[in-house]
């Protein structure tokens, strides 16, 4: 039998801690294995279409799970895991953000906003899939309970809403409106070298390259990098809390999930599937995080979700406060008489 978990959570951070020093060397490793081949399939895309626009777009999709791998390393850089010399890891990731169609200091705030408060029914809103509690839904009228039921649909979450949430919201600083300059610049900056790079490709390759590789591609991304997101937080014994009884540490490795993903998935998502270690200390780097599970059985098997489960939690909507899990609308009809 497993060991099991230390209580509270936070017993856990003193060991963590041993593996939170990244290696320049395997930054840059991990940073070349993923840029050059994103680089070399976007070339043979273009060299394609001359063959076979479907040949082309086939390219471009599989090339999309470069760019999530592109984004775990963004990701990385703004937990201030990638690189030991700060004003390079920023670089990178200002520079990743122009491919991954994210502003890198308005993500940065944003990210570390839902770490910070994960799981706490107080401070929902942003960097969060919108989640209610059932008292909540039942308050609303008909209209919120339909807008609602729509942002859950899986039409909406996982067919438009990723190209909305990068082509489109984006462009804007959201949730940083009126927090000054520095993500104004960040969004500006990089719509501006977002527009210079489609005006490049435009010139030398007319619109098909766009049409057929560049939106395939970060389409393709921004659906898996949605989908990564939701099931790492969204199962059904996920962890909320409010008011006293929320605690930081226990949010984060209760509240995330372990992700049982195949080989080479586990390579494409960087292992953010181990998230319930990555939530617990955020500087590990994403390359060391098997390290944490190999030499600790005990988280090893938390939360573990498995593919086959993580398809089951799409029908999950509302979080139940008396039995603490989430729970479908169906089951909430049937147990409480929710509408």
């Amino acid at each position: 039998m497993p060991d099991p978990i230390p209580r509270p959570a936070r017993d856990w951070l003193s060991t963590l801690a041993r593996y939170r020093e990244p290696s320049t060397r395997r930054s840059l490793w991990e940073l070349g294995v993923t840029l050059v081949p994103f680089l070399a399939l976007w070339a043979l895309a273009w060299m394609a279409l001359s063959v076979s626009p479907w040949l082309a777009l086939a390219i471009a999709v599989l090339n999309g799970g470069f760019l999530v791998r592109i984004f775990i390393i963004q990701h990385d850089c703004g937990h201030g895991a990638f690189l030991a010399n700060r004003t390079a890891q920023d670089w990178t990731g200002r520079i990743l953000g122009v491919l991954t169609l994210t502003p890198y200091a308005v993500w940065r705030r944003t990210h570390s906003i839902h770490h910070a408060h994960h799981g706490d029914l107080d401070a929902r809103g942003i960097g969060d899939v919108l989640t209610l509690t059932i008292e909540e839904y039942r308050t609303r009228g008909w209209f919120g309970r339909l807008l609602y039921r729509l942002y859950r649909n899986p039409l909406v979450l996982f067919v438009l809403g990723p190209g909305y949430l990068f082509l489109l919201q984006n462009r804007l600083p959201f949730g940083l409106m009126k927090s000054g300059w520095r993500y104004w610049t960040s969004a500006m900056g990089t719509n501006a070298m977002i527009a210079i790079g489609l005006g490049l490709i435009l010139w030398f390759g007319g619109v098909w390259p766009v049409l057929l590789i560049y939106l395939p591609t970060s389409l393709v991304a921004a659906t898996l990098g949605v989908w990564l997101f939701y099931v790492q937080h969204q199962f059904e014994e996920t962890h909320w809390s409010k008011g006293e009884d929320w605690q930081l540490h226990d949010a984060a490795l209760e509240g995330s999930s372990h992700y049982i993903l195949p080989q080479p998935l586990r390579w494409f998502s960087g292992n953010i599937g181990i998230h319930h270690v990555h939530h617990l200390y955020s500087r590990i780097p994403f390359y060391r995080l098997p390290e944490v599970i190999r030499d600790h059985r005990a988280l090893a098997e938390a939360q573990r979700l498995t593919v086959r489960e993580s398809l089951r939690s799409v029908n999950l909507h509302l979080w139940d406060t008396v039995e603490g899990k989430l729970m479908s609308f169906k089951e909430a009809r049937r147990r409480y008489g929710v509408a």
